[in-house]
């Protein structure tokens, strides 16, 4: 089957089908299962494109279990986790992998040879060969090993899976993956005591999983799957890391609702019971006909033509006329199966008509050749000589087809003839496709029984499992649906016989260049001249797209392989066999492996230098066989489905509950990031007959809990509800749910104006939504519900002892319109132990965590407590160990970190244009030929590729993005001075051309002794030999520490290696229990260089192991975010994130608690790093940026308010009163912009109230001496730019009562806090504290004017006064004699100044570009500085700026080339000007 065509079919025309996976929103599983080939191909070979990728094997085996120990932990299975590797297929499929496998060799060897032809230089280690994933190999046998070594290992360290039943089941016993846990399904499902509502989810890549699961008639079926991107580059890389992958659920319980929809008309129609679970088993045998892995698709029956609506309409049209169904429990009634296909069957004319029409058609038939061009058939050589046919016929035909298609007839001749041609159409498709000289009806009629024959082997090997091991289609192609007729007598059989062994299928399947997986002693049958199946394994072959569009899809013209004469050739060689082989060529049974804690012995790692040998294994090996057969069901089985009853069970999504209609129509829906092309089941929710009134809707659901986001529904408490007008909301900040009759605390609030359009945009935003994702019209909205969801649940001591489970929703408030929840459902409660008492809770051995000081995060086992534990405290042992010292690692991080500059420095150090390096940076797309005459449409890409901006991605260590531009490192510089030295021409022609996209090699090397092939090959050559083609690209939203910060973490952690035993006793609120049912959701804020603790089991990381954050990756919500963690030791499945081998890993906040929030909660002190909030990644929306270190300015985080405010209260303390500026600032052109200071933002209500609170003095003598709205000097001139600033900054120390006298008070913020309130941040302002003030000089006498100091001078002070180092200077020139200088902090800030004359002039610009990037840290001071400004603007400045009148934009454009900055935009440390270009000469 066509799998991503038929996947992306369904879930256009059914879009609510599959959801992204969240991880606290997974519904609960009893049972998992793999189809575990797709992982290990995913693992091995990520990317076949790429010829010069290398894995060992190593890499592979621990690159699988990680990939297993991810998907166990987003489900958790509570009973069965089922591992199945595909083993011996049945013959009918083995045909398929023949083809596949043969393929598969021949496009590598292809690639190989391209790649050596072009001179690339491949690596010396041999490439992994993707045929060896099939039973039977070397390989596989040791993956085999591993896999068994794995289940061990976590059975016996991780209590997550110590309550499951683990089934392994290899490549030695015998049948597909999927169809294996099938069948165990089945056989579950037979046993008297099944549970109807167990719920299942199967994990795979094969559309086919999704009839498999229908199959099985279970109601609460899902298939988990990777995200499916189409429309990308074939050598896109494959995202192979889990925790970057996006995985979708796909839920079996609304497809079968979409069935339903879909073809309900028959519940009026038919005579006979409707019954929905033979409407599902006919909708799977109806995706038969379109083709799968058994049999090829009927001819002109290809998915992306709607062969699947044709299918279903036929079905309609026909079924009321048949008295029973097509499929009977997985038996065809061939009676009504063939009136089926005889109403298809007209198709076949109406395709036929369709493709003769065209009278160009006929004429290019001529001579000796028939071209079967509906059929997708090539030309072949040798023609049918009974087809030439004269133009008059033609003419005449064509008439008979104009006739035919218009219903009319001329005479009963003429309609002979059009019959005739038309089987003569379908005889020339089958001499040509099928290679037989006569069409007899005998056999017509063979075909039609190996297509009936074969839809029914498939039928048994879906319902009942296989039926024949030996049967299989004997053609590469399918007769005519036409031609399938007087198939209703016929008696179909099957012999069961026996599978193939390993090796046997291994001959069956392998082409000749994989001979080398096979033993030594059967080899030389694929390749000597005098093997007697040699025939079956040519060299060269041809494939047949047959209709198709994709490669993958044609069809592979090989030979069938005889089975005797297989099993023949190999008898002689098998006792060569050596003993290891022999142990590899044999079937085995499934095991089932399952804790036991009473056993206890050593198992040996098979690979103990990558996997350590297990000491403890307590682990019990059920080594009893389950025969091969022991699963299997009776062919009378059948498969009923359970009515679930009113009985909603979370995470399974259904259409009830709301009253809706349902069409099909073509809209668009987003699938896959792209509108969809067919028609989608849309879903129109009908109007309530009753009216919403705002006030009934919030009695009703205020402070409630209910279900929102139909149909995938996810339960939420709701905080307020609006109509636009009127907002009634809780006037409570805590999470409590108001049950019963009980009215919750209200406040009524009347929305503004503003607030009111807000509110009309945010409702068309839902409506959108619904719309364009899930294919659902909402109609009008009169009232929206605003909700915190659910996020986990949280064990609460009540006064008397008592424990109790207490449901924890999310602090964002998400709105949703009323008329799509769900209120009043009975909501199925998790099975899971729910502890009632202190005694059950913290049980003696149970694993805790210390939530509060002293030893915060702390990881201990609980004691005996029965003394205790009536006073309400339980007795821990906690093992403290010694915390690593990174204060001084964190204060001189600039001096381990890359440094980066704007493209400008980097093209005035190279002395090229600044075009040229944000160019080459990026994609350089090189055509054939001249732009004049181009050869094709072949483009070679030979720029670096560092940065991706519709992907929002950068290269670290290379490039980083900021809000404004790209900056680039000295490895950057390094690269393009010798690509400039070797391709300079390159250069020259791109820096003249600069207009173009596209450029060509014979325009760029015209002379006749260039050879602009070997040009562009010479360069993708040096650049691929390049270290930075293998670098990986990142976010833009990632923030990160860099590589050399990493390896001196790593230094500090190898010189604390101490812990210490501290017992003591606790109050319980004051531990964590781990245990699966309660989620803990800290409130702490995430730095770079926080010291963490793993507090989760289901991780590749090892419970309590301690780490230190080096990267933070964004997310829309706070659950979602992604922390990259080092950790103290390496561990097995540990990553290599820019850290040594084995020491990171990606982990949620839900998995961690933050051990360095306790230590500021203890200490009250703050960290000198970013504080962090998730903001909408990939969005520039910020008004502020944090010009800190480490992380990208256009983070999806921002610091907040009060970490803000301190850095800039701590600035201004430091600074002193203005002297005179130079003399050359006030007679020349200033090449500054103090845009930042004049950029009218609105103050919000909050700053308003703060403003309020600050109680400024009016008589003060600094506001006397200097007026803040006055912008001129005592002597009544303007003031300068540097004047004007120094004056702003005196005003905001006056507002905030900030003394620069010796005996005044430092100022700073309090303990982080995620939303500080006003009064917060106002005694936060007022709060003392001990610092020693920083001395500054008196103000200067009345009447004389003061005296600026030199800005060097005021930055260096400033620093000083934030405990920073002073100030770092350092100077560019260019070919000019033009100076710019660069301002380095202690604290990683790096700024550019403007291009200067001299080296005076450009330290002192530089200078006071870092005062105005420390001030404008906070976007409160931006609103402050507004506030400064009088109504009525400021008058026309001497030195050529005229300001703007407040509201409006303020740009400097006083220098060649400026440009406007985009008025929302925060300033920056360098695009607050254009530098000079500088060009070769």
């Amino acid at each position: 089957m066509g799998v991503p065509k038929f996947y992306r079919w369904i879930s256009e025309r059914y879009p609510c089908l599959s959801e992204v996976v969240k991880e606290h929103q997974i519904p609960e599983f009893d049972n998992l299962y793999l189809d575990m080939n797709g992982i290990i191909h995913q693992c091995s070979h990520p990317n076949d494109e790429d010829v010069h990728f290398r894995i060992s094997e190593e890499k592979i085996f621990a690159d699988i279990f990680h990939y297993l120990e991810v998907l166990f932990r987003i489900i958790k299975p509570r009973k069965v986790f089922f591992m199945a590797v595909d083993g011996v297929a049945p013959r009918a499929k083995m045909n398929q992998q023949r083809g596949r496998r043969f393929r598969s060799a021949k496009e590598a060897e292809e690639k190989i040879k391209k790649a050596l032809e072009k001179g690339e230089v491949l690596p010396t280690e041999a490439r992994f060969d993707s045929n060896c994933i099939t039973p039977g190999t070397d390989f596989m046998a040791r993956l085999q090993e591993q896999l068994k070594y794995f289940v061990h290992n976590k059975l016996s360290t991780d209590k997550a899976w110590q309550g499951v039943n683990v089934y392994l089941s290899g490549h030695e016993t015998p049948g597909e993956g999927e169809h294996k846990i099938m069948e165990f399904i089945r056989s579950e499902t037979t046993k008297p005591g099944h549970n109807p509502n167990t719920r299942h989810c199967l994990y795979g890549l094969d559309a086919d999983l999704i009839m498999l699961g229908l199959t099985s008639h279970e109601p609460h079926f899902s298939l988990l799957r990777e995200e499916v991107r189409f429309g990308g580059k074939k050598s896109q890389k494959r995202i192979t890391a889990p925790e970057e992958t996006t995985f979708h659920l796909l839920h079996l319980s609304l497809m079968r609702e979409y069935i339903d929809y879909e073809f309900s008309e028959l519940r009026n129609k038919i005579s006979f019971e409707y019954n929905l679970e033979r409407i599902i088993d006919d909708w799977v045998l109806m995706g038969f006909l379109v083709g799968n892995d058994f049999i090829p698709h009927l001819p002109h029956l290809h998915i992306n033509h709607d062969a699947l609506p044709l299918l279903y309409r036929t079905y309609i049209s026909v079924l009321p006329s048949l008295g029973g169904y097509l499929n009977e429990n997985g038996h065809l009634n061939l009676a009504n199966f063939e009136k089926y296909l005889e109403k298809l069957s007209e198709f076949d004319r109406e395709h036929f008509s369709e493709v003769f029409v065209d009278l160009k058609w006929f004429e290019s038939k001529v001579g000796n050749k028939y071209l079967n061009e509906a059929a997708g058939l090539a030309a072949e050589e040798a023609g049918v000589k009974d087809m030439k046919k004269s133009k008059v016929n033609m003419s005449r035909m064509l008439n008979i087809v104009h006739n035919a298609l218009e219903g009319t007839e001329e005479d009963g001749e003429d309609d002979d003839m059009f019959e005739t041609e038309f089987r003569q159409y379908k005889r020339t498709y089958y001499m040509t496709k099928m290679g037989v000289e006569v069409v007899s009806d005998e056999f017509l009629a063979n075909q039609a029984k190996c297509y009936v024959e074969g839809i029914q082997w498939i039928l048994h090997y879906y319902y009942h499992g296989v039926q024949s091991w030996s049967w299989y289609y004997p053609y590469h192609y399918a007769p005519f649906l036409s031609d399938v007729r007087n198939i209703s007598s016929l008696m179909l059989a099957f012999d069961l016989g026996k599978p193939f062994m390993p090796f046997q299928q291994l001959l069956g399947v392998l082409p000749s260049a994989s001979k080398d997986l096979l033993p030594q002693c059967y080899q030389h049958l694929m390749t000597s001249p005098g093997s007697p199946i040699v025939e079956y394994y040519p060299q060269d072959f041809k494939t047949d797209l047959n209709g198709k569009q994709q490669e993958w899809e044609a069809v592979v013209l090989i030979p069938f392989i005889d089975e005797k004469c297989l099993l023949a050739a190999m008898e002689p060689y098998t006792p060569k066999l050596t003993p290891s082989e022999k142990a590899r060529n044999r079937h085995t049974e499934c095991a089932v492996y399952c804790f036991d804690k009473e056993l206890d012995y050593v198992y040996n790692s098979p690979l103990p230098q990558l996997f350590p040998n297990i000491v403890h294994s307590c682990l019990f090996f059920r080594q009893t066989p389950i025969p091969m057969d022991a699963w299997r069901v009776s062919l009378d089985h059948v498969g009923h489905r359970v009515d679930r009853g009113p009985l909603y069970f979370c995470g399974f999504p259904t259409l009830q509950h709301i009253r809706h209609k349902f069409y099909k129509k073509k809209t668009g829906v987003m699938v896959f990031q792209q509108s969809s092309r067919g028609e989608n089941m849309i879903l129109e929710i009908l109007a309530s007959q009753e009216l919403e009134q705002v006030s009934n809707v919030a009695a009703l659901v205020l402070g409630k809990s209910l279900f929102v986001n139909w149909p995938h529904l996810m339960e939420a408490r709701v905080v307020a509800v609006s109509d636009g007008e009127t907002k009634f909301s809780l006037d409570e900040p805590s999470q409590v749910l108001y049950l019963g009759d009980t009215p919750p605390p209200t406040k009524v609030t009347r929305l503004t104006d503003k607030e009111q359009k807000e509110w009309v945009k945010e409702v068309q935003g839902l409506s959108e939504y619904f719309s364009k994702r899930k294919g659902i019209v909402i109609n009008e909205t009169d009232v929206v519900v605003y909700g915190q969801l659910l996020t986990g649940r949280k064990y609460v001591i009540g006064q008397s002892g008592k424990v109790h489970l207490e449901k924890q929703f999310a602090k964002q408030v998400l709105p949703f319109p009323f008329q799509t929840i769900v209120k009043d459902i009975k909501a199925f409660d998790s099975s899971l132990a729910h502890f009632k008492t202190l005694e059950e809770l913290f049980p003696p051995g149970t694993v805790v965590f210390m939530v509060g000081n002293p030893y915060y995060g702390a990881m201990g086992d609980v004691q005996d407590s029965s003394d205790v534990i009536s006073e309400g405290r339980v007795r821990v042992v906690f093992s403290v160990p010694c915390e690593p010292q990174l204060d001084a690692l964190i204060q001189n991080q600039h001096k381990y970190s890359v440094k980066y500059s704007p493209g400008y420095v980097l093209a005035s150090r190279l002395g090229v244009t600044s075009y040229l390096v944000s160019r080459f940076s990026g994609s350089i797309f090189i055509g054939r030929g001249s732009k004049k005459n181009p050869h094709g449409e072949q483009k070679a890409n030979v720029g670096l590729n560092l940065k991706f901006n519709k992907k929002n991605e950068e290269v670290p260590g290379y490039t980083k993005r900021t809000e404004k531009e790209w900056l680039y490192s000295a490895a950057v510089e390094e690269l393009l001075a010798e690509y400039l030295e070797r391709f300079s021409e390159l250069f020259d022609f791109v820096a003249r051309n600069n207009h173009d996209d596209v450029f060509y090699e014979d325009d760029i090397w015209p002379r006749e002794d260039e050879n602009g092939a070997e040009k562009v090959q010479e360069i993708q050559g040096w650049l691929k030999n390049h270290p930075v083609s293998s670098s990986s690209r990142a976010s833009c939203d990632l923030q990160i520490l860099d590589t050399g910060i990493v390896e001196k973490i790593e230094e500090e952690l190898e010189k604390t290696k101490m812990n210490k035993k501290v017992r003591v006793t606790v109050k319980p609120h004051l531990l964590f229990r781990v245990c699966v049912c309660q989620c803990i959701y800290p409130d702490a804020e995430y730095h770079l260089f926080d010291r963490v603790v793993n507090v989760r089991e289901s991780f590749s990381v090892p419970l309590g192991l301690r780490g230190t954050i080096i990267g933070i990756k964004g997310a829309e919500r706070e659950a979602e975010v992604l922390y990259e963690v080092l950790f103290d030791e390496e561990f097995a499945g540990g990553l290599t994130v820019r850290c040594s081998p084995g020491r990171g890993y990606r982990l949620p906040p839900s998995a961690l608690i933050n051990l360095s929030h306790g230590s500021r909660k203890e200490h009250g002190s703050h960290k000198l790093t970013a504080i962090v909030k998730p903001q909408p990644s990939s969005h520039f929306t910020h008004k502020s940026q944090l010009g800190g270190l480490n992380h990208s300015p256009c983070s999806p985080f921002i610091p907040t308010n009060e970490k803000e405010f301190s850095n800039v209260w701590q600035s201004l303390q430091s600074s002193g009163m203005p002297q005179k500026p130079p003399a050359h600032w006030q007679n020349k052109v200033s090449t500054l912009s103090y845009s930042y200071l004049f950029i009218c933002l609105q103050a919000s209500t909050e700053f308003e109230e703060l403003i309020a609170n600050l109680k400024i003095s009016k008589d003060s003598e600094h506001v006397q001496n200097h007026p803040p709205t006055e912008p001129k000097n005592q002597s009544g001139e303007p003031l300068s730019p540097q004047s004007f600033a120094m004056k702003g900054t005196l005003v905001l120390k006056e507002m905030l009562k900030i003394d620069s006298g010796p005996s005044a008070p430092d100022c700073t913020g309090g303990q982080d806090s995620a939303n500080p309130s006003v009064q917060q941040q106002t005694a936060r302002i007022n709060t003392p504290q001990t610092d020693v003030p920083v001395a500054v000089p008196l103000p200067p006498l009345a009447g004389q004017p003061p005296l600026l100091p030199s800005m060097a001078t005021e930055l260096g002070r400033v620093c000083m006064g934030l405990g920073m180092g002073p100030p770092e200077f350092a100077y560019l020139h260019n070919r000019q004699s033009l100076t710019v200088c660069q301002v380095k902090l202690s604290n990683g800030l790096l700024v550019h100044g403007p291009q200067c004359q001299s080296e005076t002039e450009a330290k002192e610009k530089a200078a006071l570009f870092a005062l105005q990037r420390l001030v404008t840290l906070s976007a409160e001071i931006i609103h402050l500085c507004c506030l400064l400004m009088p109504p009525q603007g400021y008058g026309p400045l001497h030195w050529g700026m005229q300001f703007p009148h407040q509201g409006q934009p303020f740009y400097g454009g006083t220098f060649p080339g400026a440009r406007a900055p985009v008025p929302s935009a925060p300033s920056g440390s360098h695009n607050q000007f254009v530098p000079l270009q500088v060009r070769t000469t």
